[in-house]
């Protein structure tokens, strides 16, 4: 059986997407972040980083979503190129890299600062909302040539590109998105379709999240925060 530690952000989104599209059997042990939950002790023990998801397979703990795809898809031998298939495994590599350190990344910044940072914050938001959007505009380049990231075949790359795609509107802060972005809405659309990331969606719905973004909240995901009221030294 394996533990799977989440709440309903994109990171864990796409690892639920994988253990559906797997078949294996796991409990789901929702962390909620704005609650503080990941800095309890039990979950510090999994992953020193205080953040989902987290999975642990037999004893063995992964953290990281990326590093979770990678592990699952290589363990079970399933949704990635294996070795000796180079060229698909280099583009594998190489795509999946993408949306971990720039896709996943921007977009998450190009959120707090147009969602949650106080002002002023011109500046912040300008940078990481052109880098957003220029990520996004590489994967739309790159679909309209592709059905799916590695041509053909559907993959954890796919399943990383949908934890995220689904943000698209939000993260840009666009109500036309998809009017920029229709090769990016037709694989989010062709993903969602599968009987496997309904039931990855569904999961979020079996705890109630905390909603609210207050004060308490802000001081779990925002610790930085405390030092713009500290006294200068």
């Amino acid at each position: 059986m394996i533990d799977f530690y989440y709440n309903a952000a994109p990171n864990p989104m796409k690892v639920a997407l994988l253990l559906e599209e797997l078949g294996l059997p796991y409990e789901a042990h929702p962390v909620d972040t704005r609650k503080g939950e990941q800095f309890s002790p039990a979950f510090s023990a999994i992953n020193p980083n205080h953040k989902v998801p987290a999975l642990v397979d037999d004893g063995v703990v992964v953290f990281d979503s990326n590093a979770i795809l990678l592990f699952l898809s290589e363990k079970y031998q399933r949704f990635a190129p294996p070795g000796g298939q180079w060229d698909q495994r280099g583009k594998m590599l190489s795509w999946l890299m993408f949306i971990a350190t720039g896709v996943g990344p921007f977009s998450g910044q190009s959120v707090h600062f147009r969602h949650a940072a106080p002002e002023p914050k011109a500046y912040a938001l300008n940078r990481y909302d052109f880098e957003a959007h220029r990520h996004w505009k590489i994967v739309e380049n790159h679909l309209l040539h592709h059905a799916y990231f590695l041509g053909d075949e559907y993959s954890i790359v796919d399943m990383a590109f949908w934890g995220w795609a689904r943000m698209v509107p939000y993260v840009l802060g666009l109500e036309n998105a998809w009017e920029q972005y229709p090769q990016i809405k037709r694989l989010l659309d062709v993903i969602s379709a599968r009987p496997a990331a309904q039931r990855a969606e569904a999961l979020k719905l079996r705890h109630a999240f905390k909603a609210e973004l207050d004060d308490s909240a802000k001081d779990f995901l925002f610790p930085q925060n405390k030092r713009l009221k500290a006294p200068n030294p």
